[in-house]
């Protein structure tokens, strides 16, 4: 009888034994095993920063990889002739984005003169670069001359060209006439008496000893084209509305050279020109250098570019630091400190030192390119393998590695099967990390003028910076692309690191 009354009274009926008749056997899981890399990218994803970051640098690897596959113009790969700097400084324009005032145009103070200039680009060619006028002919006290105009107006870059001056051979003289007379587009223009002193093409109309213009007493200009000669029967395509007289038409071409290999010298719109060069206007989302190249597509080749040697680098630096550091850390003992002490020597070599020895003298066997690679393989390695050798202290006196030398395992494949798959999450993150910090070296370097990565062909981000820093005031455009992509690019890549240790090894999470 249960005399203990905080003990409640369970009747006997309600008591059975379980299992008596049968085995007891485990239930079969109802959810599918998580592998490693798996749990991993499970903890990835949940770092929403980390996952922001990822989709940045695809963005940024995508821009690099097909930007210079789809711009295959002859314009967008190289620039080989000077003609090309006459595109030169040309600040972004995008017809989607031309409501916020991505259009091409610039918001700018200038003299009368300058004013003057700007008006006869348009009466000559109909585009006028002068968008609006904010403020007209008014005096700056601040201004050297007490005489002096100026005016506050928002220019078109593009229709501000204006002319330039090319010499062409008579085939391509004559197909330019030809496409002239098909599409109708005014590309030749008359040729000018007298040039001006600047070697301006722009010049058109007369002027004074000062290079002001001469107006007429309506205020128009007054031409100063050449007229051609009775027996100059080359040019036979559009004129312009002006040319009228038959007896007298306007000379569109100057002949030089000889009778029998005779040259052209022909006044050319910019604008126009480009069109028949390249089949499309003039209209570049970045803009254009100093060197006139597009901006957008190169910025892309020299990401490419720097994507490519990072990962190069950082193959190399793997391969070389995960062999070193794998029989630093499983030997240990006096190998391991030899082989510590190499790295110590080494790692006191400075890399700008050893840049620059191997530009001057190994570059010579092989290239620019080559010698910066193996000045980033000489001491980049080094990291690596520190990050390998901590991990293999780290697991090569658990259990699992014990009892697989217990069972005969060999050396290399303790190492290389049972330790260094557990040192993956590590190394893989340190991999990764590798890259923006090559790509920074190397802008670095080529920004301070070590290195020289600059050709028609190719070129980097540091060099588009070093290039950039004279515009930094009057174009600021032309180095802003190139920071904002490496500020871009290092920002991610710190924030894709981080998410990728965290995820690798959650015991680490917080830590720098």
């Amino acid at each position: 009888m249960n005399t203990n009354t905080n003990i409640p009274n369970i009747p006997k009926e309600d008591f059975e034994f379980v299992g008596t008749d049968s085995y007891l056997h485990d239930k079969k899981l109802e959810t599918k095993p998580i592998g490693y890399f798996r749990d991993a990218f499970n903890r990835f994803v949940r770092n929403k920063s980390s996952v922001a970051a990822a989709i940045i640098i695809m963005i940024l690897v995508l821009y690099a990889i097909f930007v210079p596959m789809l711009c295959q113009t002859s314009y967008s790969r190289a620039l080989t002739d000077t003609m090309y700097q006459q595109y030169s400084k040309l600040p972004p324009k995008m017809k989607l984005l031309a409501w916020a005032g991505v259009d091409g145009t610039s918001k700018v103070t200038i003299n009368s003169n300058t004013y003057e200039a700007y008006r006869a680009k348009y009466v000559e060619t109909g585009m006028n670069p002068i968008v609006k006028v904010y403020k007209a002919n008014y005096e700056d006290p601040k201004a050297a001359s007490e005489n002096a105009r100026y005016y506050d107006i928002k220019v078109d870059n593009y229709y501000n060209m204006g002319m330039m001056e090319l010499t062409l051979t008579p085939d391509q003289y004559k197909d330019l006439q030809a496409y002239q007379s098909e599409t109708g587009l005014q590309i030749i223009y008359p040729s000018v008496k007298t040039q001006s002193k600047d070697k301006n093409a722009n010049i058109w109309y007369k002027v004074d000893t000062r290079g002001n213009p001469v107006l007429d007493e309506d205020g128009n200009f007054i031409n100063d084209y050449r007229i051609a000669s009775v027996n100059d029967k080359s040019y036979d395509s559009l004129r312009i509305a002006s040319d009228t007289d038959p007896e007298q038409p306007y000379a569109y071409a100057r002949v030089t050279g000889t009778s029998e290999v005779p040259s052209y010298i022909v006044r050319v719109s910019k604008y126009n020109y480009f069109i028949y060069r390249y089949g499309f206007e003039p209209s570049f989302n970045f803009g254009t250098t100093g060197n006139g190249f597009d901006i957008f597509t190169r910025l892309a080749a020299a990401a490419r570019f720097s994507f490519l040697l990072a990962i190069c680098v950082s193959a190399v630096n793997l391969t070389i630091g995960t062999i070193y550091g794998s029989v630093q850390g499983y030997y240990g003992g006096w190998v391991d400190m030899i082989m510590d002490r190499i790295c110590d020597v080494l790692g006191g070599i400075p890399f700008s030192v050893v840049t620059v020895l191997f530009q001057l003298h190994l570059s010579k066997q092989v290239g620019v390119i080559g010698a910066l690679i193996f000045a980033f393989v000489l001491t980049g390695w080094l990291g690596m393998a520190a990050r390998v050798r901590m991990q293999f202290y780290r697991f090569k006196g658990q259990e699992y590695v014990l009892a697989a030398r217990t069972l005969g395992a060999s050396d290399k494949r303790v190492m290389f099967k049972h330790i260094f798959p557990n040192s993956l999450g590590t190394i893989i993150t340190g991999v990764v990390l590798v890259i923006p910090g090559v790509i920074f070296s190397e802008s670095s370097l080529t920004y301070l003028g070590i290195v020289n990565l600059e050709s028609s062909t190719m070129t980097s981000v540091g060099t588009m910076l070093a290039n950039a820093r004279s515009f930094f005031t009057s174009y600021p455009y032309i180095i802003f692309f190139p920071c904002l992509f490496i500020a871009l690019l290092e920002i991610s890549f710190n924030l894709f690191g981080n998410g990728l240790r965290d995820a690798f090894n959650p015991s680490l999470r917080g830590v720098e």
